[in-house]
């Protein structure tokens, strides 16, 4: 049995493939198929001549993460697989880059790129996870919906208020917690403050939530406004920027209300008993995790969030240590809302975060400590199936420092020759050493080693 290997460089409409054997060599040259129905077709007949023509084999094939453009594909291939043994996987374009750097090529086009998925194919199967049935795969594209309307709704809102601070700006007092519904149905009806000075308050109070004493303040502060905008033109924009945003907020209730029903999994309802977990950030870690088993150790997890810490030690320095941020930042998002809700709704979160804050850490950076710690309880909650427990991170967080108070650290990388005080190093490193053979020093002492023996009475 031989194993052949396809790439797939997919593009807006139309991709470019190529397969290659084992050892590199070009099976079937670069061809171009569109995204349509008669060329996926065409692509079963290739893939069905070639299996003729070397019976026996099994093709890997692979297309690298573009946005959404590769889904078609990967959806034909996976109908292949009961007639054809055909395997196919979704690739991380920043391992597939910098594979192809190694390559040393300086001129990138399509064909080469398909060459290099498959390339990394062969150089890395073990980074490589060969697709199954994606089961939420309708729900995570539900919730990217919900966050594309969140993030316009921002956009929106912005905007509206920009404009009401030159319309009536005595009303901007009362947003300054976000704009409530009652206002925004309000400024449906009374766009200006011109507007609204010549409302009767009995028709101002029919707004839900808006009472007979509140209509005639706003009335009375609408006559004494200082505001420059009272044309037709910019009451028109508030009146359709407030429809907007309240019809985008029922969107958003509705598909949240959706995505909480259709989501109802055991791991969601168990990340929920964290406190400042709500169901869309629950709902949402889950979507980016999947399944826990994909991460065989916490820091796999913390390096697929991007908050594992990124430095460079090279020499006589280190530099850089900060979070990295690497992937996709919507997973940081949640994880740094839960974090900043943690700080007043979970105890063990705050008294972390106080711990580190008292000892000089900058406030952002405490944050970022919390949210790597957030991940790190979730990933034992989703691991063991247990429920939030702050005394089981409280007795783990123990037992790490009791294991490190008594641990004698050693560099294994001098283990053939200790420092050598002549060596012809600077004057940072020889600091270093003398640092190092200093901290050994008391380690002998406090275990006793370096103490005299008491001689016999």
């Amino acid at each position: 049995m031989e194993n052949y290997y396809m790439g797939i460089d997919v593009s807006k409409g139309y991709a470019d493939f190529v397969i290659l054997d084992a050892k590199k060599d070009v099976v079937e040259p670069n061809f171009q198929l569109d995204d349509t129905f008669g060329s996926h077709c065409k692509l079963f007949e290739i893939l069905k001549r070639f299996f003729d023509c070397h019976s026996g084999s099994v093709l890997f094939a692979a297309v690298e993460s573009t946005g959404g453009y590769e889904n078609n594909w990967l959806h034909s291939l996976g109908g292949f697989q009961g007639t054809l043994d055909i395997r196919s996987a979704r690739l991380n374009p920043l391992g597939v880059r910098a594979n192809s750097k190694a390559s040393l090529r300086r001129v990138i086009t399509d064909k080469i790129s398909a060459r290099d998925v498959a390339e990394y194919l062969i150089a890395h199967p073990e980074k490589v996870t060969y697709q199954q049935e994606d089961s939420l795969a309708g729900l995570r594209r539900q919730w990217g919906f919900v966050r594309l309307l969140v993030k316009q709704k921002t956009q929106i809102l912005n905007q509206f208020e920009s404009l009401l601070y030159t319309a009536n700006p005595e009303l901007i007092a009362y947003c300054q917690s976000g704009v409530p519904a009652w206002l925004l149905k309000l400024l449906k009806q009374y766009p200006t403050a011109a507007k609204l000075a010549k409302a009767r308050a009995t028709s101002v109070a029919r707004i839900p939530y808006v009472t007979a004493g509140r209509a005639k303040e706003l009335i009375e502060q609408a006559k004494k406004s200082v505001a420059s905008a009272t044309d037709e033109t910019t009451g028109s924009l508030i009146t359709a920027m407030a429809e907007q945003i309240i019809r985008m907020e029922e969107t958003i209730r509705i598909q949240s209300q959706q995505m909480a029903k259709r989501c109802a999994i055991p791991e969601v309802t168990l990340l929920k008993t964290i406190p400042g977990i709500s169901d869309a950030s629950a709902i949402g870690l889950m979507l980016e995790i999947q399944s826990v088993k994909r991460f065989s150790s916490v820091k796999k997890l913390a390096a697929h969030f991007g908050l594992h810490p990124a430095f460079k030690t090279s020499g006589d320095g280190t530099s850089g240590v900060r979070m990295s941020k690497q992937g996709r930042k919507e997973p940081r998002k949640i994880l740094f809302m839960v974090a900043m809700v943690s700080l007043t709704a979970n105890p063990h979160i705050r008294k972390i975060y106080e711990e580190h804050t008292e000892k000089g850490m900058e406030k952002m950076a405490a944050i970022g400590l919390c949210m790597h710690k957030i991940l790190r309880i979730v990933y034992g909650m989703l691991k063991n199936n247990q429920a939030y427990d702050s005394q089981v991170d409280q007795k783990n967080r123990e037992n790490r420092m009791a294991r490190k108070a008594t641990h004698t650290v050693k560099n294994v990388n001098r283990r053939y020759e200790i420092f050598d005080q002549q060596a012809p190093i600077s004057r940072r490193q020889s600091n270093k050493r003398k640092e190092w053979k200093q901290s050994q020093g008391d380690n002998i002492t406090q275990h006793g080693i370096g103490v005299p023996i008491p001689s016999a009475a």
